[in-house]
């Protein structure tokens, strides 16, 4: 057994969140991650792409730059983010974006990933978006890779996955992406850290007030569907059913 294999049987609660592009963990998923960090888990990041092509206008505005120093820029950005939010491990890919493709290597790579560490839950993007095809690819990889994970027949004698729950983050333009939220959560306490990381993604520095106003707005949509004062909040689809011994308020916190 491996070293991570073994982190995986441990006691320690794991969470994986898989990115398309470099920043987007921060935008969509940077309060969930921050929030079970504090609590104790060990939170994995994949991200698929530096958003190097499609997500780094403002550094190519830059003279002289090259994608070499794009990419650099990008992963140092994202990699001081990961430390704000928490972050236990964060891997990139490196798979390159506009257009992101799947190699067998990445797809059994995130298989391994998931076995090793053993998620409690999983984070990823919605399953359309007309605007970016990155996105819908990148949730249906993770999902695929999930599902090969849990088959006994992969690598007989490995321990497979269970089931942990799939979670869907906030795309950019929801309406557009037939998102609905049926999870609203409170990251008022670590909205300082998501703040944090926000901040240190500078290539996209025009973002940064539009998702500081989505997290307020699901805020309050979080407070009018409970019996609490939120004031930031994040918004999730999940993708299978919440299973549950006991319906009520706090009963799936």
């Amino acid at each position: 057994m491996t070293a991570r294999e073994n982190r995986g049987l441990m006691s320690k609660k794991t969470a994986l969140v898989v990115s398309a592009h470099s920043a987007d963990f921060v935008w969509r998923a940077g309060g969930a991650i921050a929030l079970h960090a504090r609590k104790g888990y060990e939170v994995t990041v994949v991200c698929l792409s530096f958003g190097e092509r499609g997500e780094s206008a403002k550094l190519w505005k830059v003279p002289g730059f090259t994608v070499e120093a794009v990419k650099e820029n990008r992963k140092r950005e994202a990699e001081r983010a990961a430390d704000a939010l928490g972050v236990a491990d964060i891997q990139f890919y490196d798979l390159g974006d506009y257009p992101l493709t799947i190699p067998d290597e990445a797809f059994h790579r995130l298989v391994d990933l998931y076995r090793a560490i053993r998620p409690e839950f999983v984070l990823t993007h919605s399953r359309k978006d007309p605007y970016n095809f990155d996105h819908p690819l990148t949730t249906e990889f993770a999902q695929h890779a999930r599902v090969i994970a849990q088959a006994h027949g992969h690598k007989p004698g490995e321990k497979v996955l269970g089931a942990p729950p799939v979670y869907l983050f906030e795309p950019h333009q929801p309406e557009q992406c037939d998102w609905k939220p049926n999870f609203l959560l409170d990251i008022t306490q670590v909205w300082d850290r998501k703040r944090a990381a926000i901040e240190c993604m500078e290539g996209q520095e025009h973002l940064w007030e539009y998702y500081t106003r989505v997290a307020l707005q699901r805020g309050v949509q979080a407070s009018r569907n409970s019996d609490y004062k939120i004031a930031y909040g994040e918004g999730y689809e999940a993708v299978f059913p919440h299973v549950t011994g006991e319906l009520g308020h706090g009963a799936v916190a």
